[in-house]
């Protein structure tokens, strides 16, 4: 196992960091931790680290109890958010660093030095900046830097601290893909922090929600994503629309409509509901094609890449909805400003009782 948190709690003044944290993560994993800001994951992040102390429970590393040790003594690779490249030193001076800090017993040799760089260098695509200074880089370089000499001491965790939120948006899609394909060749168990759900569902291979301090749901993109355990998990990963109503008689309220139950909720009556239609789980036309069909007015039509987002008033719905079509359909349909259109609803999520999101 690559890394085993055991009860890890953490205080701070006015309000709980970390409450009772237990995650099992295998070696050569590339794990996210996602959730909003202050729901604690930069903070597990830094006490895996060693760079915060935990106020109890333990870290084990490759079977190795490092709860107390320093960050040096945890070989563990940290990328923080903002590159913290040193400013004098060049390129090959920033990658090397950490290897000839190193006391003298551990220290290589300086042409193993060299050679570990100039390697590195060009595993990240930046061996042509060698003599450069992080002045002279742009951004997503930079932190390309940050990650060589993060891999430099052959760590055996790599953790990342939100690596690219600080690039903009076409940059972060490169590094994001570029980052799985590095890991896909040299295997490091990893933990990214991040809050941004596109970022998670795209490089991880496991995501832990975390939502003030706590553990909301662990898994595969593709169980999180599908089988969202929580309202909060539902309505954290991806654009959603939500409808408060209740559960009466096996049948939910969306809007002034009902919908069937699902068979879980079917003998739970007279309790609060929260329902969940994705964007691009609504269908419009416009021809009705069944009884239960909405009617809803165009208010607005926003082009987003190969999809068309449409704002939509619908009757018996105090608050719009938001729809996604392909923009094939949007061309068929003819589709415009104001324009009345028929919407279904092919695929809803429903949770019980008052979940605070």
């Amino acid at each position: 196992m690559g890394i085993e948190l055991q009860n890890i709690s953490k205080q701070f003044t006015g309000y709980t960091a970390l409450d009772n944290i237990n995650l099992s993560i295998a070696t050569g994993d590339l794990i996210a931790l996602l959730g909003p800001s202050g729901c604690g994951k930069t903070t597990l992040l830094r006490i895996i680290a060693g760079l915060e102390s935990a106020d109890s429970g333990k870290i084990i590393l490759e079977g190795k109890d490092t709860t107390n040790l320093s960050p040096r003594e945890k070989n563990v690779g940290f990328v923080f958010q903002h590159y913290a490249l040193f400013r004098r030193l060049n390129v090959f001076e920033n990658v090397a660093f950490g290897l000839k800090v190193l006391e003298r017993s551990k220290r290589p040799s300086k042409s193993e030095i060299n050679d570990r760089v100039e390697h590195l260098l060009k595993l990240v695509q930046m061996e042509w900046a060698i003599k450069r200074y992080p002045s002279q880089l742009s951004g997503g370089q930079r932190q390309r830097v940050a990650l060589a000499r993060a891999l430099a001491v052959n760590p055996k965790v790599l953790l990342l601290d939100e690596p690219f939120s600080a690039l903009d948006a076409k940059v972060r899609q490169e590094l994001r893909r570029w980052l799985r394909k590095l890991h896909e060749e040299i295997h490091v168990t990893s933990i990214f922090v991040t809050h941004d759900q596109e970022e998670a569902l795209e490089l991880a291979d496991r995501i832990v929600v975390i939502n003030k301090g706590r553990i909301e749901q662990q898994g595969s993109p593709q169980e999180v994503y599908d089988h969202p355990a929580n309202a909060f998990v539902y309505n954290f990963l991806g654009n959603v629309n939500v409808f408060h109503g209740r559960i009466k008689e096996g049948m939910v309220s969306l809007g002034e409509h009902l919908v069937d139950a699902p068979d879980e909720l079917k003998n739970v009556d007279e309790k609060p509901s929260q329902t969940f239609v994705r964007p691009h789980e609504i269908g419009i036309s416009k021809i009705r094609s069944s009884e239960t069909d909405v009617i809803g007015t165009i208010r607005e039509i926003r082009l987003l890449g190969g999809q068309i987002g449409l704002n939509l008033s619908c009757e018996g719905f105090e608050h719009p909805i938001e729809a996604e079509v392909p923009r094939e359909l949007y061309l068929n349909l003819q589709l415009s400003k104001g324009d009345k259109v028929f919407v279904s609803f092919n695929r809803v999520k429903v949770f019980s009782g008052d979940y605070e999101i």
